[in-house]
């Protein structure tokens, strides 16, 4: 049976994943793909904390309504995120970071 160390460890190893990612790419979709990463990570922490922090027998369920939350954010990110990368590929033509300087096109 796995610990609470070894969710965390995995956790910790898909966060640091997604903030490598944010900081090294270049390409905007991956950087948004990078930052959900992060995201999944803080969740599966929650989970671990969840599933290990026991009140009579049963796992506490703040942690799981939590993620739930927390997805429901994400989903809506995801929305706003992809229109915002849309349309500065269509005012811009390009998806690199380094080439988007300027807020003004």
């Amino acid at each position: 049976m796995a610990s609470l160390n070894d969710y965390l460890l995995v956790s910790g190893l898909l966060f640091a994943a997604g903030l490598a990612g944010v900081v090294i790419r270049r390409n905007i979709i991956v950087v948004f793909m990078c930052l959900e990463l992060m995201l999944s990570a803080a969740n599966l922490s929650l989970i671990a904390f969840s599933r290990f922090n026991t009140t009579g027998g049963l796992p506490d369920p703040d942690g799981q309504m939590l993620v739930f939350f927390v997805i429901t954010v994400a989903a809506a990110e995801v929305a706003v995120g992809l229109a915002i990368i849309v349309s500065l590929y269509r005012a811009r033509q390009t998806i690199h970071t380094d080439e988007l300087t300027s807020l003004r096109g």
